[in-house]
């Protein structure tokens, strides 16, 4: 009985979570389709598959928490856990984007500076969201400092994601398409200043995301409880 009503708590808190996230993407669609109405061009239409790629991560979040992840056998978990590293990168692969402003397709600079603005923004949200499932559920089975240190390679990680996605043009699905290919340019990288540079970047704002959204949790969790003595 008490583990169908975590569930079915479980399921109403990440329904609310997705209400709330699907008004964000909507208002990005809305942005787009109102430049493209304005411009006749299609310039920006990789947004939407950047965004859809971003959203891929806590895609594989929400699955594990409907499916009771606890109790979900050890290679199915670890593979949608896998999946959820993969496509991590992605979420904050969209500030990137930014670069295209330079494009002489661009023709709205202020407005085309918010539209990436708002599509970097929703993609974010959904990772460091992605981030926080992650952090609890190492923290069920792990002590709060090693899942802290476990997230915070993560964010390097991505941070180096971000490098192998915009500099070298490689895709989350390389690492089954073409590994050869990426794991020569992996060692090829090492030496790179830019790599390093992108890698630290990246990881490190990440990073200071998830701290400054694991005291925000914290902070919320202490006034809900003291709300309810």
């Amino acid at each position: 009985m008490f583990a169908k009503t975590t569930l079915l708590s479980s399921t109403f808190r990440i329904r609310g979570a997705w209400s709330s996230l699907l008004g964000f993407v909507l208002f990005c669609l809305c942005l787009l389709l109102f430049r493209v109405w304005l411009t006749g061009r299609l310039f920006f239409l990789f947004l939407v598959w950047n965004l859809f790629l971003a959203i891929v991560p806590y895609l594989c979040t929400s699955f594990l928490r409907l499916r009771r992840w606890r109790n979900m056998r050890t290679i199915p978990f670890f593979t949608v856990l896998g999946c959820w590293l993969l496509f991590l990168p992605n979420s904050p692969y969209i500030i990137t984007d930014l670069i295209h402003l330079q494009n002489e397709l661009s023709v709205f600079p202020w407005y085309d500076l918010f539209l990436v603005f708002v599509f970097a923004f929703t993609g974010l949200l959904f990772g460091i969201l992605s981030l926080w499932d992650v952090y609890q559920m190492l923290q069920e089975r792990f002590s709060e400092a090693f899942s802290k240190v476990c997230l915070f390679i993560v964010c390097f990680l991505c941070g180096y994601g971000i490098y192998l996605g915009r500099f070298l043009r490689f895709n989350s699905w390389d690492v089954v398409s073409d590994p050869l290919a990426l794991a020569l340019a992996i060692g090829n990288s090492m030496g790179e200043p830019r790599m390093w540079f992108v890698t630290l970047a990246f990881g490190g704002f990440l990073s200071l995301l998830l701290l400054w959204g694991t005291a925000m949790m914290r902070t919320i969790g202490r006034t809900v409880s003291s709300s309810s003595d």
